[in-house]
C-alpha cells in the first residue's frame, strides 16, 4: 500500500471516529504520530471479529460435513 493510500484511509478512520489521531509533541521527528482506536473503534473491531468468527465456524461446519459425506462415499466403495 502507498502511503497516499494508509493516510486516505486512516483520514477516513479518523472522520467515522474509530481512531483517534495524535502526535508526539515532544518528538524533534514531527512525522511521528500515534493512532488510537477510540471506543467506537473498539466496538466496530468487536463486531468484525465476531463476524469473522461467524463466518469461520460456518465454514468449518460446512467442511465437516463434506468430510463426512466423502468418509461415507469412501466407506461404501470398499
Amino acid at each position: 500500500m502507498s502511503l497516499g493510500a494508509i493516510n486516505y484511509c486512516m483520514k477516513a478512520l479518523i472522520s467515522k471516529g474509530w481512531v483517534k489521531a495524535g502526535h508526539f509533541a515532544k518528538n524533534p521527528d514531527k512525522s511521528v504520530y500515534l493512532y488510537l482506536l477510540t471506543p467506537k473503534g473498539v466496538m466496530q473491531k468487536s463486531k468484525l471479529a465476531l463476524d469473522f468468527l461467524k463466518r469461520k465456524k460456518l465454514e468449518y461446519d460446512a467442511l465437516k460435513i463434506e468430510i463426512e459425506r466423502i468418509s461415507r462415499e469412501v466407506e461404501g466403495d470398499i
